[in-house]
C-alpha cells in the first residue's frame, strides 16, 4: 500500500514498537503523529523522523486518561481534517502474582492497555465511518492466546484487546474500516525496565527486535486479516494450546513452580 500522505497516529510512539512503527511509516512518506506521555522522548523521536521529510506532529497524552485522548484526538482531527490509521501501541506490564500484585498495579495495566485503546478507537473511529476508510492496528501479544503465570493481569488485558478486536472486525466489515491485531512474542525493548521484572529473564535467542514488529504494524495498517503473529511460525504454539490445552497448561504450571522454587533458594 503507498503510504505517502496518509496520517497516522501512533500511541506509545516514544520508544520501542511505537518508536519503530514511526520511523517505518515516515520513511513511506506518511504525516505521523507521535503520541506518548513523555514530550522529551517524544521529540528526540521526531527528530529522527525529521530527516525522511516526513510531516511529524508530537502530541503528549496518557491514553489511559479519557478526557487527554478526547483532547488529543480533537487537536489531530481539527490540525489534519482526517485520520488514516490508528496504532494502539501504548502498553506496559508489572510482573507479579495475583495475590502480591496491588489492586491498583492490576487497574494500572488495564487502564492504559485495555481502556486506552478503547478511548483512542473511540475517539478516531466516528471519522474513519465517515470517511469510510481506514484502519486500526492494535498491538497486542501473544500474550493475548496465553495466560501466563506472573502476568495474570497483562494477559488478560490482552486477552481482552484481541476479543474487542474481533468483535469490532466484524462489525466493520463493509465499511471501508479494518481492523487488524499483531501479536509478537517477546520483544527486545523497555518493556522489562520495570523492577518488578529484576528477578525475570527479560530476553531469550527467539526475541523479536523492535523494527521486526514494526514492519508487521506495516502490513497490518493495509491487511484483511484479524490477527498477524510474529513471527509466523508461532501460530502452531497457538493452535496447540488451543487444541491441546490438557497437555500445555501443565507444562506452564511446571515452569512456573520451578521458577518459584529457584527464586525461593
Amino acid at each position: 500500500m503507498n503510504y505517502a500522505g496518509k496520517v497516522v497516529v501512533v500511541t506509545g510512539a516514544s520508544s520501542g514498537i511505537g518508536e519503530e512503527s514511526a520511523i517505518e511509516f515516515a520513511k513511506r512518506k506518511a504525516n505521523v503523529i507521535l503520541v506518548a506521555r513523555r514530550k522529551e522522548k517524544l521529540d528526540q523521536v521526531a527528530q529522527k523522523i525529521s530527516k525522511y521529510n516526513s510531516q511529524v506532529m508530537t502530541l503528549q497524552c496518557d491514553v489511559s486518561q479519557k478526557s487527554q485522548v478526547e483532547s488529543m484526538s480533537k487537536t489531530v482531527l481539527e490540525k489534519t481534517g482526517r485520520i488514516d490509521i490508528l496504532v494502539n501501541n501504548a502498553g506496559f506490564a508489572i510482573y507479579g502474582t495475583v495475590a502480591d500484585l496491588k489492586v491498583e498495579e492490576i487497574e494500572s495495566q488495564i487502564a492504559t492497555n485495555f481502556f486506552g485503546m478503547i478511548y483512542c478507537t473511540k475517539a478516531f473511529l466516528p471519522k474513519m465511518l465517515d470517511q469510510k476508510s481506514g484502519h486500526i492496528v492494535n498491538v497486542a501479544s501473544v500474550a493475548a492466546s496465553f495466560g501466563l503465570p506472573g502476568m495474570a493481569s497483562y494477559c488478560a488485558s490482552k486477552f481482552a484487546m484481541l476479543g474487542f478486536s474481533e468483535g469490532l472486525y466484524h462489525e466493520l466489515k463493509g465499511t471501508g474500516v479494518g481492523v487488524t491485531v499483531v501479536s509478537p512474542i517477546m520483544v527486545r525493548t523497555n518493556f522489562f525496565d520495570n523492577t518488578s521484572f529484576k528477578s525475570v529473564p527479560k530476553y531469550s535467542l527467539t526475541s523479536l527486535s523492535s523494527k521486526t514488529v514494526a514492519k508487521a504494524v506495516i502490513k497490518a495498517a493495509s491487511s484483511s486479516r484479524l490477527e498477524i503473529i510474529v513471527p509466523p511460525l508461532v501460530r502452531v504454539a497457538v493452535w496447540a494450546k488451543q487444541t491441546f490445552p490438557y497437555l500445555i497448561n501443565p507444562i506452564l504450571t511446571s515452569t512456573f513452580k520451578q521458577k518459584q522454587e529457584k527464586d525461593s533458594d
